[in-house]
């Protein structure tokens, strides 16, 4: 045994914290969470291919929007408290605690770390809505925040403001928190890295039984949902961005190869590890993203610049009003697109913060939560600022695509603005291989979280276990849009959101947890 690793055993199996796996081929699996998340999952797969999609997405979606519609106020306020949790750990002596103890240090530089958990975070949601969401709000797409009339210099501010609190301190509360419990239990109390261990100090040794089973499984079948949809939704972008740059048809077939180049690169990265494979993609990412950010800020700096203020000055007059579900002249959109969005990080909640968990040993509560809270709000306000700014100049001056017809097409509406402003073909280019890269760095990492779980929290899962689920993540994706395009995709992403449910009253249970096992620690 490798000196100074901490060794335990729970249902007579022997654990290790920070060793790589001695079975490095065949299927490492202790417990019902792999088969029963297997089966669940191709149970549901065949279900909705042997039914007709459309009819799959119409029960689902009635399922999603009942849960949204009955417990918009649950959704609501367990994100103020996430949030709110969140910074006063950051300034409470608990800030001081060390990440697997006081002689702990970090396994990755602090810029490769913020890469790795930005990537895995967001990194594609905001490719997809950073020029769309602002440019629906500002129009009435889908109704308007806070009732104000559409196509006013008060919508176009809060179209700004409106999109930064739905990517901005609550999402990243809510990845903190599931992140934060897990690299504790870890890495602080020695327990196995998986979602049932931050529940022992309230289901004790009820936490390796069914009740542990119960949340694996739901972490399981939520990270695999989530993960399939964004693959499908996202392989319809990268397809529409290759025909937008190239002028190749966005066919089936396009979809279909894009899948399948993201899903093998995914497998070479899994199958090489966090140093070989995820870290070396999320610094790639985060190089390519800085790139078009800066060419896109200083091609319209006279927009984009001024913006900035604008987004940071909405978010904060309206961050209270519309943290408040009680009351609202504008429910149709709050519950469209706020509970919508909270229901969806929730749902990614145990994969990203897994994933988080995984890459910030070392790190002191109080650097965690500043990093995973505070600099990707930051990152997240710039990009908005910049891609909704020039947007929304656009469509006010009533120039190009959305200027004249607003959104038409949210796949599309990031290349829209930049065919109209200069080096605009080649901001598109950089935009599809961003968008292609991000979608990898989802898929890879979700795959070794989702190795981790079933095979009952080790650290480094068998080789051919984290090909089995990035294999599977892709044969979702590809047999869903084959059989019933966006429909069948759509009723999958219902799915995912309907977990959220429980998953909030998991996370609420996750804070009370986490502040019983840091009061047993020494830190002062």
């Amino acid at each position: 045994m490798t000196k100074g690793i901490d060794k335990y055993s729970i249902d007579n199996t022997d654990y290790t914290v920070g060793q790589d796996n001695i079975q490095k081929w065949g299927f490492d699996i202790h417990n019902p969470v792999f088969g029963i998340s297997a089966g669940l999952i191709l149970l549901f797969l065949v279900a909705t291919l042997v039914s007709d999609p459309e009819t799959a997405k119409s029960t689902l979606d009635g399922i999603k929007w009942k849960i949204i519609g009955s417990f918009d106020w649950l959704f609501i306020w367990a994100g103020n408290i996430f949030v709110i949790f969140c910074l006063a750990l950051i300034v409470s002596p608990f800030g001081k605690i060390r990440l697997g103890g006081k002689e702990a240090t970090a396994d990755y530089s602090f810029m490769s770390w913020l890469a790795m958990l930005f990537a895995a975070g967001m990194g594609i949601g905001l490719m997809f809505w950073s020029v769309a969401e602002p440019v629906a709000y500002l129009t009435g797409w889908y109704k308007t925040p806070l009732g104000v009339t559409p196509n006013t210099p008060e919508a176009a501010k809060l179209a700004l403001g409106a999109t930064m609190y739905h990517w901005g301190l609550h999402p990243w509360a809510i990845y903190g928190v599931v992140a934060l419990s897990l690299a504790f239990f870890c890495y602080n109390k020695g327990l196995p890295l998986s979602i049932r261990s931050i529940f022992y100090p309230i289901l004790g040794d009820r936490a390796w039984g069914w009740p542990g089973h119960v949340v694996d499984i739901l972490a399981v079948v939520a990270t695999l949902f989530g993960l399939a949809t964004s693959l499908g939704m996202g392989a319809q972008q990268a397809a529409s961005g290759i025909h937008h740059v190239f002028g190749i048809d966005a066919s089936l077939s396009l979809q279909m190869y894009v899948i399948i180049g993201v899903t093998f690169l995914a497998i070479v990265s899994v199958v090489r590890g966090i140093d070989g494979g995820v870290k070396v993609i999320s610094n790639i990412n985060m190089i390519i993203a800085f790139v078009l950010l800066i060419l896109v800020a200083f091609i319209g700096f006279h927009v984009t610049f001024g913006s900035i203020p604008t987004t940071l000055m909405s978010y904060v007059e309206n961050i209270i009003a519309l943290s408040n579900p009680h009351g609202r002249t504008d429910e149709a959109w709050f519950q469209g697109w706020t509970v919508f969005y909270w229901a969806w990080w929730i749902s990614w909640s145990p994969f990203v913060g897994m994933f988080i968990a995984r890459v910030s040993k070392g790190r002191t509560v109080r650097e965690f939560l500043v990093a995973v809270l505070i600099v990707p709000t930051i990152v997240t306000l710039v990009w908005m600022s910049v891609f909704g700014g020039m947007a929304i100049d656009q469509v006010v001056n009533k120039v190009g695509e959305l200027g004249a017809k607003g959104l038409t097409d949210v796949s599309l509406a990031m290349f829209q603005m930049f065919d109209v402003i200069p080096y605009g073909k080649v901001l598109s280019l950089i935009g599809v291989v961003l968008v292609l890269v991000f979608f990898i760095t989802s898929s890879d990492s979700g795959s070794l979280v989702i190795d981790s779980i079933t095979a009952g929290g080790k650290v480094d899962a068998p080789i051919p276990q984290r090909i089995f689920w990035a294999s599977i993540e892709g044969a979702i994706a590809m047999a869903l849009l084959w059989v019933g395009g966006t429909q069948a995709v759509q009723a999958l992403q219902a799915g995912a959101i309907s977990t959220a449910l429980p998953f909030t009253v998991i996370l609420l249970l996750m804070c009370v947890s986490l502040l019983k096992g840091m009061s047993t620690e020494e830190f002062r």
